[in-house]
């Protein structure tokens, strides 16, 4: 299953207008469902940034502790680009700020070109 949480009637609506619009680009129903959002709670640890922890050099470059590592904007930008989400242009915009070796870089631009980003 697949959802959206809203936490106010303005995200719901927005919400609903996306799913509208997106929806006459296709065939298929889209079954996103659209709810208000409850309790969220964090997944366990090694959850967290899982796919830019399977990529062990880049992670441990980053030189951040686990802790830091949860809740790195960097982090998290790297974990979406080792997933294969995002375009090029957003990766060359920030590698700078990554502070990547070349060789690193050149991986992380590796697995933005894969669906499914890892190996």
């Amino acid at each position: 299953m697949s959802a959206i949480f809203y936490h106010n009637e303005e995200q719901r609506k927005i919400a609903e207008e996306s799913r509208d619009e997106h929806q006459k680009t296709l065939r298929d129903k889209i079954v996103t469902k659209i709810i208000p959002a409850q309790t969220f709670y964090d997944a366990e640890d090694y959850h967290q940034k899982y796919l830019l922890r399977q990529q062990d050099e880049i992670r441990e470059a980053l030189n951040l502790s686990d802790e830091e590592l949860i809740v790195s904007h960097k982090a998290a930008r790297l974990n979406g680009y080792c997933g294969g989400y995002g375009t090029l242009a957003n990766l060359e915009k920030e590698l700078p700020s990554f502070n990547l070796p070349p060789k690193l870089q050149d991986r992380v631009r590796r697995l933005l070109g894969r669906k499914g980003g890892f190996c």
